[in-house]
């Protein structure tokens, strides 16, 4: 078997195990991530080019932390889930990471509104997005000072970080 599946497998192993564990204790353990990306550089120096799988591996790292690192930032996300798009993009390279980070966007988006629906908290969502908008777009504004106090409820976003990959690699493999 090619290096390549086997780096899928252990990619899907390791989203499929993050969401389990987010969903149960609504953390991604660093462990668990500290596994994957052992393995994922492990995987890539017993492959046929290990300079250039390397170089794909740290691009997808960049991606991954570029694009989501702004959310915690804003305290729209938790670290874990931001490591955890980092160890997702160092398995499967920049243009990958973009795929699932994108596919990932989209599905926490739609888990957060029917959580806020479900709850009754549409109206608190919105008030906070108001005023997260403001803090960034307002000059001289600090974010942090005006972020929301209260939070309109937390998803568990390697949920949707698992479903995005997963997607990503069906239509790859399929």
């Amino acid at each position: 078997m090619p290096i390549e599946q086997y780096l899928d497998v252990v990619l899907l192993l390791l989203v499929s195990a993050a969401a389990i564990n987010d969903l149960a204790t609504r953390r991604i353990p660093n462990l668990l991530l500290l596994a994957g990306l052992s393995s994922a550089f492990i995987l890539y120096c017993l492959s046929v080019a290990p300079g250039t799988s390397l170089l794909s591996a740290l691009g997808g790292m960049a991606t991954g932390l570029g694009l989501f690192l702004p959310f915690y930032i804003m305290r729209g996300m938790a670290a874990g889930d931001v490591k955890m798009m980092m160890t997702i993009g160092a398995f499967s390279g920049p243009d990958e990471a973009l795929e699932i980070a994108i596919l990932s966007w989209c599905i926490g988006g739609v888990m957060a509104l029917a959580m806020v629906l479900w709850r009754g908290r549409l109206w608190l969502a919105l008030r906070n997005i108001k005023q997260i908008l403001y803090g960034v777009l307002t000059p001289g504004v600090d974010a942090a000072a005006v972020a929301p106090q209260t939070s309109a409820g937390a998803i568990p976003y390697g949920l949707a970080m698992a479903i995005g990959t997963i997607i990503v690699l069906l239509d790859h493999h399929g």
